[in-house]
């Protein structure tokens, strides 16, 4: 995959580019509705004789323009969003700098120079997408505004349940700790990364030593509990357990901000400074102060085998 970061304005014409059929969108999670976006994309340019593309855009819209006045979190930060693309099998991956100037684009600018000067001869996008300032230009105007130079598909709205497969039901589901529903959305469980970093080492005393993940990019991180997990280190992927919160059985105080631990099943390798992946499968209980050790471990040695239990059954 051919990785492409344009700002505005731009200097590339279509003779940088072979003839594309690109499919539009902002993709946070690449959840099930965006991969149908991308994969008509791909059969599109397949049957056209084109290569495959898709056009992103960072920061988040709604973060430039004012609607959140603060990073967005996300399900699929860039460099994961880069990743999951590199998956799909796309050709080019078109991340396009979001700015104030750029939003003020008319939709037909935008198409002039990011659709037509990058030699798209084909587009395909979500029934609601939407470009141009103010997003005033729709897939109804995208005909007029192709001056006859491309064509392209719109793809109607995926459901499931009867809820409309989207980012802001699967961030609602991540924020809920409902983990086990997102495979149904996102075509795969949710994962987050991050760096091991060093904690207090109490979890070794106890005959339970975890890992400290921080992470360092904006990633929407599930509610204070305990976790069904499987962690990927240094290429393995292990099963574990997962404890997100303040850690109330040894703090007097609550500290400002909770802790991600792993305690890793049969794995007793050092690994601070690695970079681990978290991905989250169900959530086992809430985080509760216990009256000593000796309770907290034998509730983690439940939640162990709870985790345990549920991989076996469920063949991962």
């Amino acid at each position: 995959m051919e990785l492409v970061r344009i700002n505005y304005p731009h200097s590339y014409t279509s003779k940088d580019f072979p003839p594309l059929a690109l499919a539009l969108g902002y993709f946070d999670g690449v959840h099930l509705g965006h991969q149908q976006v991308i994969a008509e994309a791909q059969a599109s340019a397949q049957s056209k004789g084109l290569r495959s593309a898709v056009m992103t855009f960072d920061p988040h819209p709604s973060v430039v323009l004012g609607k959140t006045n603060q990073q967005l979190d996300a399900i699929t930060p860039l460099s994961e969003k880069i990743h999951v693309m590199e998956g799909l099998g796309i050709d080019y991956l078109f991340i396009v700098h979001f700015t104030q100037e750029f939003s003020s684009l008319l939709p037909q600018e935008f198409i002039d120079k990011f659709i037509i000067g990058l030699n798209v001869k084909h587009v395909v996008a979500g029934f609601d997408y939407r470009y141009g300032k103010m997003g005033k230009g729709t897939m109804e105007t995208l005909p007029f505004h192709s001056r006859d130079l491309f064509s392209y598909t719109v793809v109607p709205k995926l459901e499931t349940g009867g809820e409309k497969v989207s980012s802001t039901l699967i961030r609602s589901l991540i924020r809920q700790g409902t983990t086990g529903g997102l495979p149904s959305l996102l075509g795969r469980f949710y994962t987050t990364t991050g760096i091991v970093v060093g904690g207090d080492k109490r979890g070794r005393t106890i005959g339970f030593p975890t890992a400290n993940i921080d992470h360092s990019e904006n990633y929407i991180i599930p509610p204070v509990g305990v976790y069904a997990v499987k962690v990927l280190v240094r290429g393995t992927w292990h099963n574990g357990v997962c404890n997100i919160g303040y850690k109330p059985t040894f703090n007097k105080e609550r500290p400002d901000a909770p802790t991600v631990e792993v305690h890793i099943f049969d794995f007793n390798h050092e690994i601070y400074g690695d970079e681990v992946t978290i991905e989250w499968h169900i959530r086992l209980r809430s985080e509760q102060k216990f009256n000593g050790i000796s309770e907290l471990v034998e509730q983690i040695d439940k939640d162990k085998q709870e985790a345990l239990l549920y991989f076996e059954k469920n063949n991962c």
